[in-house]
């Protein structure tokens, strides 16, 4: 059989309107948002329209239907022009709705998932904690049984669209007690917006993806009935390991289409800009530069494009690739991004120049749903360096 390297109509398609709109609606506000520190409700809401969220539920609850190698082309595009509009429907897909899809019951996604796949209201995703990034065994959120509800007390730091006023709630990981092997026993609860005893706060004065919403979220004996169980008890780190592994390719998508648009905005400038009468492009080291990235770039979307394809047939090898994936997409996005910036010279540490702030929102997606260590040492156990 041979091999087909080119992309399905589907993809294509939405790879087409989504560059469109990248262009025509995100790109002539990402500057005045990120200088700002705005989200916008406004830009959310025709992404919702345009179908980016929902983008792999059924249609029957309310979503696309599509793949996940067109949602990586989707957030690639996103992500080639602005990383905060990118993450907004990054983290909505892959860790707000994706829980609530791949762990819950019928009930619970027939209420949720329909108002969660227009973009009118978004989902977090509470797993990291002050203490509990790197180290996820390190949650110290507590959840307690009485009678038929959970009294859920702590708190979580660095959630995507938490607090939106379009979000309509967060799932969280609590310890439920100890296993039989003495070892924490986590479980995951859906929290809705509004619910007495749980606060979200908009976090300020980020360096990067200053348009999207980073939020704390604060539980003070905050109830939850027992029908907002996630799955069943105890099952709750397997959720969250597997709501990453999903996630991590569309940090790699962020990560491509960050080094894809850094490597636009070089070549572009490269060849307008003259220095000794000759455009600089022709120069040979910044010409080397911009061929180490286009080379990096395309080793790193056929790379994430093979992770996706194996995640839509259900191959269960896509883990790893999902994490070797964001591994090498988010390092090339910030050799890129280097180079691009290299290449700008004094004007690229200017924020009148699109480069700085891929520069800038380029730095999480070295930190983001694991850090390039912590894939590293996943990477190798996946591999075999260690005896199990």
């Amino acid at each position: 059989m041979s091999l087909n390297f080119d992309l399905p109509e589907e993809a294509v398609m939405i790879r087409d309107s989504v560059r469109d709109f990248a262009e025509n609606v995100i790109r002539p506000k990402a500057k005045e948002l990120d200088d700002q520190e705005k989200f916008s409700p406004e830009i959310t809401k025709q992404m919702g329209e345009l179908g980016l969220f929902g983008f792999c539920i059924p249609e029957e609850l309310g979503g696309n239907g599509c793949k996940y190698l067109s949602y990586m082309v989707a957030v690639e595009e996103l992500a080639r022009v602005d990383g905060s509009q990118a993450a907004t429907v990054a983290a909505h897909n892959s860790l707000g709705i994706g829980p609530i899809y791949f762990f819950g019951n019928d009930e619970q996604k027939q209420k949720y998932l329909p108002q969660l796949c227009t973009g009118e209201k978004l989902w977090g995703f509470g797993l990291t904690e002050s203490e509990a990034g790197s180290d996820a065994g390190g949650t110290k959120t507590k959840a307690e049984k009485q009678n038929n509800d959970w009294i859920i007390n702590g708190s979580k730091i660095f959630i995507t669209n938490a607090s939106s006023d379009a979000c309509l709630g967060v799932t969280v990981q609590a310890i439920t007690g100890s296993r039989a092997d003495g070892k924490k026993e986590y479980t995951c609860f859906l929290v809705e917006q509004g619910t007495p005893g749980f606060e979200a706060k908009t976090m300020h004065e980020k360096m990067m993806w200053r348009a999207s919403i980073t939020s704390e979220l604060f539980f003070e004996n905050c109830r939850v009935p027992d029908a907002n169980l996630l799955g069943k008890k105890g099952e709750g780190f397997h959720q969250m390991l597997d709501t990453l592994d999903r996630g991590r390719l569309s940090i790699a998508a962020m990560g491509l289409g960050c080094a894809q648009g850094a490597y636009e905005l070089a070549l572009k400038y490269a060849k307008e800009r003259k220095q000794f009468g000759k455009p600089i492009s022709t120069f040979q080291a910044n010409a080397f530069k911009l061929a180490d990235m286009a080379t990096e770039i395309e080793a790193a979307r056929y790379l994430l494009y093979r992770a996706a394809w194996l995640c839509d047939q259900g191959r269960n090898e896509y883990k790893k690739l999902s994490s070797m994936a964001k591994l090498y997409c988010s390092e090339v996005a910030h050799r890129c991004v280097d180079h691009a910036v290299q290449i700008h010279g004094g004007y690229g540490l200017m924020k009148e120049y699109d480069i700085e702030r891929f520069y800038r929102d380029q730095r999480l997606l070295e930190i983001g749903e694991g850090t390039s260590e912590i894939l590293r040492l996943v990477i190798s156990r996946q591999i075999g360096c260690y005896e199990k």
